[in-house]
């Protein structure tokens, strides 16, 4: 396809050959697929995607879509957490895709796969997968559309202070290891709701006045006159272990990081 634009977008191979002659030769992996995931918020393939989601279960598991289901990667605790591996490429709708092996370097979060097109430098396919290497969920184009659309996609800071707000309202706390509070809100139902990442994965951590059901990948303690849950793709005993040592909660300082729609949900 030489070198020419698609939708005002470089082709991945000419990017990279461009970035060489300019003197910044030698980029990673890890480089090249954060370049691809911040294109990923201006630019978006559309089509047909088949998606399966294994976890949480759920009654029907399969699904179409017209564009790949939106996953928040935060490059900078990506870049800290995971080793990226690029290892070839391989065909996603019958468009050459280069796949990548992200990999936690501590911990026993889940591992990911993604495909990012040769072409339009964006995703075409992604696979969450558990730490025995199953798949918990995948999500892949079957058929392309001939332009990606333009898309805006913002991603929202971590405020200063959170991680240390959060383990001042539940001493004892042991957040599994590259995990981050990144944003807090209220439940309709009552009590707060923690999300947490490490830049892939999303964990959500729940202060409420009842327990919940016990089921794979939730972990819940009484403390007090209530409850805490970690919900998350990580093995049962690391979610137990997380919350293991919380003895008592105060998360009047949490409320200070509510977002401002939160008490609208």
């Amino acid at each position: 396809m030489g070198g020419r634009l698609v939708s005002g977008v470089w082709p991945r191979g000419l990017l990279l050959g461009l970035l060489a002659l300019s003197g910044a030769a030698g980029a990673s992996d890890a480089d090249e697929l954060l370049a691809a995931l911040k294109r990923a918020r201006m630019l978006e393939a559309r089509g047909t995607v088949e998606v399966t989601v294994l976890f949480p279960p759920r009654d029907t598991p399969t699904r179409t879509a017209a564009a790949l289901p939106r996953v928040t990667f935060r490059p900078a605790l990506l870049a800290r957490n995971f080793t990226v591996r690029g290892v070839g490429i391989e065909a996603v709708a019958s468009r050459p895709a280069a796949r990548f092996e992200l990999i936690p370097k501590t911990g026993q979060a889940a591992r990911w796969t993604l495909w990012i097109d040769q072409e339009w430098n964006i995703p075409l396919a992604y696979q969450e997968s558990f730490p025995d290497g199953s798949v918990a969920r995948r999500a892949a184009f079957v058929k392309v559309n001939a332009r990606p659309v333009a898309v805006r996609v913002t991603l929202p800071s971590a405020p200063d202070g959170l991680r240390r707000a959060l383990l001042t309202a539940l001493p004892g706390l042991r957040l599994p290891a590259g995990i981050q509070p990144v944003e807090v809100r209220s439940r309709p139902g009552g009590g707060l709701e923690v999300s947490l990442t490490d830049g892939l994965n999303v964990f959500a951590l729940v202060v409420a006045s009842r327990a919940v059901r016990a089921a794979p990948g939730i972990a819940s303690r009484r403390v007090g006159g209530g409850f805490v849950w970690l919900v998350g793709n990580l093995p049962q005993a690391a979610l137990d272990s997380a919350l293991a040592g919380v003895r008592r909660m105060d998360t009047a300082g949490l409320g200070t990081f509510l977002k401002a729609d939160a008490s609208n949900p």
